[in-house]
């Protein structure tokens, strides 16, 4: 059988995978179609197609083929198929930022005459060579989404296989010489532009704030000043530099108004609250995450001229550490309290403020704001808000949290879980709800 019919076989089987794959697409409900970059470079077109198993585990078909030279009387060759089966594991989520695969690799080739970078099969230069190849292979990607149907995604890994294969002379057909089998490794890469079917969810545009009208002020004519009296008025507020410094700085509060943090609140509602957000499972201060230098110098600014008041004490420094639901239970508590500490730290390294002066509390999950906002999202008519109201009504039913998320995350096949990552869940990585507490001595 010659090589071409091999070839045209291996192909059919090829395409058909293809098809397979194609027709579980209710399934998944999420495919990918991908074309590697650099295989192109090497003149060989390729195509991957890839399915969504769960939310964080996709599998998919990479398949290149490289028919010429046409002409077997050309010595310089490098005529394969390829077929490469793999799953992959999302840390966030499908198709989005980092993975880890599992190849399997199964390739038919027809080699002379050819100088492969980096000194790499120094033996196809002097001789053809033509048999099939099986190797296992892993490697490490990023992917960057450009939007809903597009992302760009770079990998790099190692495969380690077993080959068996006929040896010729070069030249237009070539004496066969002997066969032979090894083992070997070899590099993998890739540099892949990728098409998401059916897309990412499109973003819900935030409700416009009401703005309230301005009134002009009425300009009141002066009254007429008596030369044998004149009444001086003392505005109070104007006086007091405290109540000054508390409408500068609405996180300032009587001691008074304090309560112990309980994981049933929900901390969003009050609007004096600060909050300093985090990437997905970071601990560590960022200022240029979102908003956080604003906060964070607000934070600094308001505490350090409380401290300097008269018949004024600090009381209590209010932290509590969250993190959102997505993930193993005990991590995310570690990941709260890992928060909380770190915003104490960094006001600490900033203003002489004693642990005693801090009620720090780690709230581990952020269950009770997360409910708050997809109530606060449907009753706005959020275009999802069927499958929200189901999340609430898992939330209310299910006490269970590792069972909760599990049940939310298989919601329309984990569209429901995407949409919730995307609109919400950023909101619960913090160390939220600080507030500073004073101790007015002077009342």
């Amino acid at each position: 059988m010659g090589l071409q019919t091999k070839m045209n076989q291996r192909i059919k089987v090829y395409l058909t995978l293809i098809l397979l794959l194609a027709t579980t697409r209710i399934v998944a409900q999420q495919v990918t179609i991908s074309n590697n970059l650099l295989y192109d470079a090497w003149l060989t077109p390729n195509l991957r197609v890839g399915l969504r198993l769960a939310p964080h585990w996709s599998m998919g078909v990479t398949g290149g083929y490289r028919p010429w030279p046409t002409d077997d009387h050309k010595s310089k060759k490098w005529k394969h198929l390829l077929v490469s089966p793999d799953v992959r594991y999302w840390t966030d989520s499908v198709n989005v930022h980092h993975f880890f695969g599992v190849n399997l690799i199964y390739s038919h080739y027809n080699v002379a005459d050819i100088k492969f970078p980096f000194g790499l099969y120094k033996s196809v230069r002097d001789e053809r060579r033509q048999g099939d190849l099986g190797a296992l292979g892993v490697y490490y990607g990023y992917s960057w989404p450009l939007g809903r149907h597009w992302n760009i995604e770079a990998l790099i890994g190692v495969a380690v296989g077993y080959t068996k294969y006929d040896r010729y002379e070069c030249g237009e057909c070539g004496t066969k010489i002997g066969n032979d089998k090894k083992w070997f490794a070899m590099p993998q890469a890739g540099l892949n532009i990728v098409f998401n079917l059916p897309g990412r969810p499109k973003k819900v545009a935030q409700p416009m704030e009401p703005v309230e009208p301005v009134i002009p002020a009425i300009v009141q004519p002066e009254p007429e000043v008596k030369t044998d009296y004149v009444e001086v008025v003392v505005d109070s507020v104007a006086a007091d530099p405290l109540i000054r410094l508390c409408e500068e700085y609405p996180v300032l509060a009587d001691i008074s108004e304090y309560k112990s943090y309980d994981r049933s609140q929900v901390l969003r509602r009050d609007e004096r609250a600060l909050f300093v957000y985090f990437p997905m499972a970071k601990t560590d201060i960022q200022p240029g995450w979102r908003d956080n230098q604003k906060t964070l110098d607000q934070i600094v600014e308001a505490t350090e001229k409380l401290l300097v008041l008269k018949d004024v004490k600090l009381s209590k420094i209010q932290i509590v550490g969250l993190a959102s639901f997505d993930g193993a239970q005990a991590f995310n508590e570690k990941i709260a309290q890992g928060r909380a500490d770190a915003l104490k730290k960094y006001i600490q390294d900033r203003l002489h403020v004693s642990d005693d002066q801090f009620a720090v509390s780690y709230g581990g999950e952020d269950w009770a704001d997360f409910r708050d906002q997809i109530e606060e999202a449907i009753a706005i008519g959020d275009s999802h808000a069927a499958e929200l109201q189901q999340v609430v009504d898992i939330i209310d039913r299910e006490p269970n949290l590792t069972r909760r998320e599990q049940q939310i995350r298989k919601l329309r096949g984990g569209h429901t879980y995407q949409y919730i990552k995307e609109h919400f869940l950023s909101d619960q990585r913090n160390s939220g709800y600080l507030r500073v507490f004073y101790d007015n001595n002077s009342n």
